[in-house]
């Protein structure tokens, strides 16, 4: 059994089995008796902790992961460093890592979950990357899979400060090397970028099922992410949609220049796909592979056959016996011949004249030959407004000028992907193959989602649009906790990065569920008996009102709602019960009641209080009938023929 199993940490954590054993620690699950949840502690080895270095990397990875806040990231809850014991408290999560459930779906996911835990993944490393952490060891296995379909990127246990990230092909990184980047295999500086690298590598894994590279070895592996090309993932699955497949091929292209300047840049690619799954992105494949740009290179000059190359030094000089003195300047001797000086003074105006003469025809033949072979010039026309793929559709523009991208900016005035500025700008005369360099507009800035919980859906509506974002058609959910017409939940959650335009789905409240009940009979209860049988059945006593009647004392004689009707838990009903018989003498009085003639038979119907004492059929042959009705003190008395009310009087018993 595990030495710390049953033993309470800092008199708060009562460790409670081990969930995982890694490299530098174990890690248990355990409960916080403080806040009273579970949670995972990760404890360094005991043949490490006595390691300075061991426990230096062991604290800042938890000083790192505590910098965090994001959904798609484990929570670092507290850190503890003692003289024999060092730990980390970290959110416990409900789930099982993404290798798990690839190997649950034999391997390989659709394309559709695939963007789905990709985008997450990406958006938690781009939380990092923008606070300076690097991971440096992204993988399936380092991801988890909540019940509800969510990630959280796990293990940031070799996590450094971008500023002073450096590695090289230790054993640590070997373990991971299906997945490292190029840089990483070589053991150069690495950046943001070699998170990307291995994000490609876990997209190409669920879409195919396999991994880009494999081998013998973690060096023969390492190898191939330096110098192989992948298959693309649509020879291995040809229904991955092309434009996802450029998205992981540029992820994880060998050339750090091609591939994604950031976490940001790829999202919203993938967001951009989501929206529309037969977007083509035209990105350069072959590109994407073959030998690094050389850092650093000294500045390339161009050498006299207009070929570029290296600044070459100058050579070496010869070492040479010295010059001999100048001579003395001496007077001409006497037999200097005066003709021959004159001779050659003569040759120098000759020089002359041949050098001009050659120079005006090199410069003729220079104009002559620019004026006939000068390149033909264009206008350049406005780009802006247009997206790339507009414009490398549009043959005659591709024949006259190349077009590049430039910067990505943000914009409030140009739609996503559209150029928003140029270089040369529209209008200017230019040499017809001229380079065109275009500013792409990147939409407008990212926003943060906002907690709507609770909000009504009008101002939950509201607060979205104040922010750039729509609200799509809700759903409506019944919830006993949550006010009718009030946001119960919203995806994205709180804190997701997201784009003005993109739509947030709204869970509204309905308010309590209502379930449906049959009225019963009360009448003939005691008013406590009929009160007891409504509400059990979840229905309410209305208003309750005591009245005259020949029943006992307490009995209910009138319910508002009949029998046998259906209605909602919760409804009223109104009772009337009697007060009990009248204490003076029931007495009796004859009343007559007039036939009509125009028909042979007739219903006589007669009520005193309320209560029918008469209901008989009657032969209309005889004019009248007369009945001895009975009471106590002046009653209403209510005569009906075939059930409509003919007559109502008073009547002293």
């Amino acid at each position: 059994m595990d030495q710390y199993i049953g033993k309470m940490l800092d008199n708060r954590y009562e460790i409670l089995d081990v969930i995982g054993v890694g490299g530098m620690a174990v890690v248990y699950k355990a409960y916080c008796h403080r806040l009273h949840r579970f949670v995972a502690i990760k404890v360094l080895k005991k043949d490490l902790a006595s390691d300075a270095e061991f426990r230096r990397r062991f604290h800042e990875e938890a000083q790192a992961v505590a910098m965090l806040s994001h959904p798609n990231i484990v929570s670092v809850y507290d850190v503890s460093r003692g003289d024999d014991l060092d730990y980390i408290v970290m959110e416990l999560i409900d789930g099982i890592t993404l290798k798990q459930y690839m190997q649950k779906k034999n391997g390989s996911l659709n394309w559709r979950e695939s963007l789905y835990f990709i985008t997450q993944i990406v958006r938690a490393l781009g939380h990092a990357h923008g606070r300076g952490i690097i991971h440096r060891d992204i993988k399936p296995q380092n991801i988890m899979v909540l019940r509800d379909g969510s990630v959280k990127v796990a293990d940031f246990g070799i996590a450094r400060v971008m500023s002073a990230a450096q590695t090289t092909l230790t054993q640590e990184a070997l373990g991971s090397v299906h997945y490292i980047s190029p840089e990483q295999a070589r053991g150069s500086h690495i950046d943001a970028r070699a998170d990307i690298y291995s994000a490609g590598v876990v997209l190409y894994e669920m879409l195919t099922g396999r991994l880009p590279f494999d081998g013998d070895s973690p060096v023969s592996v390492a190898i191939q992410h330096i110098n192989a090309t992948p298959l693309s993932p649509r020879e291995l699955n040809p229904e991955i949609p092309p434009g996802l497949e450029e998205i992981t091929m540029k992820a994880m292209a060998s050339r750090i220049d091609q591939r994604y300047l950031n976490a940001g840049a790829m999202l919203r690619d993938l967001e951009d796909f989501r929206k529309n799954p037969q977007i083509r992105f035209h990105y350069n494949l072959a590109s994407f592979h073959g030998a690094q740009p050389v850092p650093d290179e000294p500045t390339q000059v161009v050498d006299n056959t207009g070929s570029m190359g290296r600044r070459q030094r100058p050579p070496a000089r010869t070492r040479t016996a010295p010059p001999p003195p100048p001579r003395r300047r001496e007077e001409p001797p006497e037999d200097y011949d005066e003709e021959d000086g004159d001779r050659k003074s003569k040759v120098i105006p000759i020089v002359v004249i041949v050098f001009l003469a050659a120079t005006a025809l090199i410069l003729w033949l220079t104009f002559f030959s620019g004026l006939f072979n000068k390149a033909p010039t264009a206008e350049v026309p406005d780009l802006t407004g247009m997206t790339l793929s507009e414009i490398y559709g549009d043959p005659e523009l591709s024949e006259k000028f190349k077009v590049v991208q430039g910067s990505v900016e943000y914009s409030d005035k140009y739609e996503k992907d559209q150029v928003m500025d140029q270089n040369p700008k529209p209008g200017k005369e230019v040499e017809e193959g001229s380079t065109i360099t275009v500013t792409i507009s990147g939409g407008k800035e990212a926003v943060k989602m906002i907690d709507v919980k609770n909000m009504t859906y009008e101002d939950a509506v509201k607060a979205l649009q104040e922010i750039g974002l729509k609200a799509d058609t809700p759903d409506y959910e019944f919830s006993e906790d949550v006010e009718e017409d009030c946001v119960i939940s919203y995806t994205p959650p709180k804190g997701t990065e997201l784009y003005p335009g993109d739509q947030v789905h709204l869970v509204v409240s309905k308010g309590p569920e209502s379930k449906k009940v049959i009225v019963p009979s009360v009448t003939g209860q005691s008013i406590d008996q009929a009160r007891r049988m409504l509400e059990d059945l979840g229905l309410k006593v209305g208003n309750t009102e005591e009245i005259a009647s020949d029943k006992a004392k307490g009995i209910v004689v009138y319910q508002s709602i009949a029998p046998n009707t259906e209605v909602e838990e919760g409804t009223a009903i109104t009772l009337h019960y009697s007060k009990g018989p009248d204490s003076k003498p029931i007495s009796s009085q004859p009343i007559t009641v007039t036939l009509p003639t125009d028909r042979e038979s007739v219903t006589v119907r007669i009520t005193v209080g309320g209560q029918e004492v008469y209901n008989q059929v009657v032969n209309t042959s005889v004019s009248t009938v007369t009945t001895s009705i009975s009471g106590t003190g002046t009653q209403e008395v209510c005569i009906y023929i075939d059930d409509e009310l003919v007559e109502t009087k008073d009547v002293q018993f």
